[in-house]
């Protein structure tokens, strides 16, 4: 196996834009290449190592010899090391030997831009080609391209793919998951991260692969495949994606080439004290390029429609999880991290000027300003800010007994205040449902009844709120037990009518949502809220209107009390004759009703500032959608 170094899938251009920060597809020059030079086959390695003094290739091709294959390093001042070698095939495993200037704990290392690995704890690269899949979601792509999602309707289902069913590979889950959110009606699942993870307790956050789909269930084309699968059932795909830090295992990113490479070598700026993890260098260009190139790997690669940027206040500040003394202000003397702030700036930049019909998605917790603005106009550029504060107010507000509710109206009603301030979506997400914080059902307060009451009304409050809307799994069928990424969902609990009762509420949730344009045209903009009465603390009552153009509307009614209200006057923009459309109360969802009749009249009086009015009948523990005849 003879090594060739007159071959590099570099040109001088490539080169000068990785080192200016501004490379977005790094993929198809760094890495494992199969490629034919002078009639023969063989594989082209490219490795970033600027401070190495040399760099191997050990693979099972060579018995992991340490001197077989040596790679030669640019002499452009790059810090590229490259090389063809004769006679590597596909799926041959390898790992790259760092020769450092001084001792290295771990010289070997796994290829930063790897496509696949070893199935963990195995950590070694394998050489795999992406070419050669034959996609069939053309119908797909051409409705995402024409379809923008900030007035369209978009209900997402967070997953875990390793704990929806256990033991279930990339194809096998997408046939099942394909159907049944088909039947539950969401329009989009996001997958927990699937990039590449030593450690499973880490639910994928802990990540070491940035270009490999986890081997854990199956190969890379097998993910395609599930791509696919999903995009033919008219469903999209959201990974979350984790640029905020990364893993500190030897064969990882950290210590790369005997410096701190990709990570500081301070600790109070390379090192997160809260998930014992290193922090990305963002004031690098090499790494913003690496890292960008990511996130567009996986939008061209796998025709994935939108990414979640996990912990992005982790990122914003340089004291996030720190106390004083433990960190560096930036060199204004502030606590912003202005790397990460340019990082994510041309992320999205560089993602939209590519792709304007895919979502990007903020994990963001603090008040940071204009996360989801436009880059030029000062913003971050993000599509969707993740609305943290709706969700921590809305479960504070429901957790507590009826009777002290009134106490907590603000918790019930700030978010509406400010939820125009960004282009939110509203999470109801895992984070949740873990480390002893317990279930959504056993979040709610009261009896058996009342749990399956308040759950059923929070679900209802949330797709009727502004923003578009995010379920962990689990939550659809009200599973009592905390997730366990151990296990599979307790599936058996739908064998119980108050369970198969709240998984028929999200389906009919999903169905008014996308059917209904008062629900989803305005998400995000103030032309689609009005509201009706947010000032009945003492009933634990509110009312607003949620509108679409053409004078679509709808009048939402939320009691929060656990009293039955009876003849209760709402004002109406209009006189005429109202339908009740939805009821959380109802029976088929396993409430105790009770409905209103089929037609509701107006009638000349003045109520709620409005001429008109009704009275209307509102079950306990409730939220009831009405639309004008």
């Amino acid at each position: 196996m003879s090594v060739f170094y007159d071959v590099s899938r570099f040109s001088e251009y490539d080169v000068y834009l990785f080192r200016e920060g501004k490379h977005t597809k790094l993929y198809n020059h760094f890495g494992s290449h199969l490629m034919h030079r002078e009639g023969k086959s063989g594989v082209y390695f490219a490795l970033w190592a600027p401070n190495a003094e040399g760099v191997s290739v050990r693979g099972d091709f060579n018995d992991y010899a340490i001197h077989t294959h040596l790679l030669k390093k640019r002499e452009d001042n790059s810090g590229i090391w490259e090389g063809f070698i004769e006679g590597v095939e596909a799926m041959s495993t390898y790992k790259y030997h760092i020769h450092t200037k001084e001792h290295n704990a771990n010289p070997d290392k796994a290829d930063p831009f790897a496509f696949y690995a070893e199935v963990a704890p195995a950590s070694a690269s394998k050489v795999c080609s992406l070419g050669g899949f034959e996609w069939s979601d053309k119908e797909w792509m051409h409705k995402r391209k024409h379809t923008p999602s900030h007035h369209s309707p978009v209900s997402v289902y967070e997953l875990h793919l390793g704990s929806w069913k256990r033991g279930l590979g990339y194809i096998e889950v997408a046939h099942e998951l394909a159907e049944y959110l088909v039947m539950t009606g969401f329009t989009h699942v996001e997958l927990l991260p699937i990039t590449e993870y030593p450690f499973e307790g880490s639910w994928g956050y802990q990540v070491s692969g940035y270009f490999a789909p986890t081997a854990r269930y199956g190969t890379p084309k097998e993910f395609m495949e599930f791509v696919n699968i999903m995009h033919q059932a008219g469903i999209g795909v959201i990974l979350d994606w984790v640029p905020s830090h990364f893993v500190m295992d030897g064969h990882g990113l950290m210590n790369f080439d005997g410096t701190c490479l990709y990570e500081h070598k301070d600790p109070r700026l390379g090192y997160h004290p809260q998930w014992g993890s290193a922090i990305f260098n963002y004031e690098r260009d090499e790494v913003r390029s690496f890292l960008i190139s990511s996130a567009m790997f996986w939008l061209e690669m796998y025709h994935i429609d939108g990414i979640r940027v996990d912990a992005v206040s982790s990122m914003l500040y340089l004291n996030y999880a720190r106390e004083e003394g433990e960190w560096i202000p930036n060199k204004f003397g502030g606590n912003e991290n202005l790397g990460a702030i340019k990082f994510l700036q041309d992320l999205n930049s560089s993602v939209y000027a590519a792709h304007e019909d895919v979502m990007m998605f903020a994990e963001e917790a603090t008040a940071y300003p204009m996360v989801s603005a436009p880059v030029d106009a000062g913003g971050l550029g993000f599509g969707y800010k993740w609305n943290m504060g709706w969700m921590h107010d809305t479960l504070k507000y429901i957790k507590n007994d009826p009777v002290v509710r009134k106490h907590h109206h603000h918790e019930l009603t700030f978010s509406f205040v400010y939820m125009y301030n960004e282009n939110y979506i509203l999470p109801l997400s895992h984070d949740e449902v873990v480390h002893m914080k317990g279930s959504l059902i056993n979040k709610m307060a009261g009896d058996y009844n009342q749990k399956f009451a308040n759950l059923r009304a929070l679900y209802a409050f949330m797709f009727a709120h502004p923003g578009k809307k995010l379920l962990f799994m689990g939550g659809e069928i009200a599973q009592f037990s905390e997730w366990n990424y151990q296990k599979s969902l307790d599936w058996e609990v739908l064998d119980f009518p108050m369970h198969s009762g709240v998984q028929k509420l999200i389906k009919e949730l999903n169905r008014l949502y996308k059917e209904e344009p008062s629900l989803h045209m305005f998400d995000n903009d103030t032309n689609g809220f009005e509201w009706i009465d947010e000032r009945d603390y003492e009933s634990n009552v509110i009312a607003f209107l949620r509108k679409a153009d053409k004078d679509e509307e709808l009048l939402v009614v939320c009691n929060f009390s656990d009293c039955l209200r009876e003849n209760y006057p709402l004002g109406v923009p209009k006189k005429g004759v109202y339908k009740e459309i939805f009821n959380s109360q109802s029976e088929e969802f396993g409430g105790w009703g009770p409905k209103n009749p089929a037609e509701i009249k107006s009638e000349q009086k003045e109520h709620h500032g409005r001429k008109n009015s009704i009275l209307v009948t509102l079950p306990a523990l409730s939220v009831l959608l009405l639309k004008k005849l």
